[in-house]
């Protein structure tokens, strides 16, 4: 959730002069909804990222890395261990997981407790390998492209197909905050989705809805969307 204060300590950075921490997309918005669009320019990890930072004139100093790893990652497994740290959701930017080779984006202020403190993922011993940010910001966002017949355009019922099961288990989803639209917990079942919503069901994944391809004999809808790899 996106508490006044969280808004209030970022406009207060920008404000000085400095950058925000790390921003999703909900939490920018409402930033620059308090700013000027001369008072910030926009710093992106690579096109398309989740996370940005807003900034004045300085260029946020941001550190990447590399982790290496003898074992395949997962983008929960990284994402538990720098949760497992302590470290706050706003410290980080995206983490990319690119087949086998995996990057993670931190704010300098915490580069050398990550250094000292991120040492194992899955049990597992890794190493960080500093690189330079040119190395990591062309990459692009992969997706699968998926195509399906829905009767509406109801949050459960798109869900419902998308993981092969029915309306009440979405339903139950829900109200176990096991799905976020928008990079918020989603509470209302009967939400219309929207070109471009965002969501992600727990142990299923991330998906952006980009809109409805056409309409049936039947009035039924093929939707398009698309699932973050």
């Amino acid at each position: 959730m996106i508490t006044i204060y969280n808004i209030k300590k970022n406009i207060d950075k920008i404000k000085r002069g400095d950058y925000t921490y790390f921003l999703d997309q909900k939490e920018a918005n409402q930033v620059k909804s308090k700013l000027k669009k001369n008072e910030y320019k926009i710093f992106e990890t690579y096109p398309e990222c989740n996370k940005i930072i807003l900034y004045t004139s300085n260029i946020p100093n941001i550190k990447t890395y590399e982790i290496k790893s003898k074992i395949k990652l997962r983008h929960q497994d990284i994402l538990g261990s720098l949760f497992s740290l302590n470290i706050t959701n706003e410290m980080f930017g995206d983490i990319i997981v690119n087949e086998d080779k995996y990057y993670i984006f931190i704010l300098d202020v915490i580069d050398k407790y990550i250094k000292s403190n991120l040492l194992f993922i899955k049990n597992a011993e890794i190493e960080l390998i500093e690189k330079d940010i040119n190395e990591v910001n062309n990459y692009k966002q992969k997706y699968e492209e998926y195509n399906i017949i829905v009767s509406s355009l109801r949050i459960d019922t798109i869900i419902a197909h998308i993981i092969n099961t029915n309306r009440n288990n979405v339903i139950d989803k829900i109200k176990n905050k096991e799905i976020i639209l928008n990079y918020e917990i989603l509470n209302k079942n009967s939400y219309i989705l929207k070109e471009n919503d965002i969501f992600s069901i727990r142990k299923f994944g991330k998906y952006k809805f980009i809109g409805v391809e056409k309409t049936t004999k039947k009035d039924n809808l093929i939707i398009k969307y698309l699932k973050y790899i």
